[in-house]
């Protein structure tokens, strides 16, 4: 298993968090990572994402798990899972309304032992994510209503 993690407490509620999460199209502006994504962000829905890692490369996801101000799955990979990655976004609101994140995702597989190499390090396009997705959160919050 290959596993890459980020965390933050982001100073806005849920609910203002999953509507930055679930709006595809404005990803490129806040996530420097992200050429763009195709799709609806929506259950059962597939997307295409496109990055800067992987330049004309494009990975398509299904999302498998959708709870809306909780927790969203994206799942992709080889038939017959010989490689699976699975990333989770998990939003955990607190007591004194901020909320807590965690964006992961784990690789496994029985082809990951020959691939996993090739797997590019992920630290800083998730700290980046983590780190962007806090900042629109709170802009976002901070609006009057």
């Amino acid at each position: 298993m290959k596993r890459h993690r980020a965390a933050t407490t982001i100073a806005a509620p849920a609910d203002e968090i999953w509507r930055v999460l679930v709006d595809g199209a404005s990803y490129p502006e806040w996530d420097a990572s992200v050429d763009r994504i195709e799709g609806t962000i929506a259950p059962g829905e597939t997307l295409r994402v496109f990055t800067k890692l992987n330049p004309g490369r494009t990975f398509p996801v299904k999302v498998t798990e959708f709870v809306p101000g909780s927790r969203m799955e994206w799942s992709g990979g080889m038939p017959l899972g010989l490689l699976k990655g699975v990333r989770t976004f998990t939003l955990d609101p607190r007591q004194d309304g901020t909320t807590g994140f965690v964006l992961e995702e784990t690789f496994t597989g029985a082809l990951l032992p020959l691939i996993g190499r090739s797997i590019p390090d992920m630290s800083d396009a998730f700290a980046g994510f983590v780190e962007g997705l806090r900042v629109r959160a709170e802009e976002a919050a901070a609006r009057p209503a």
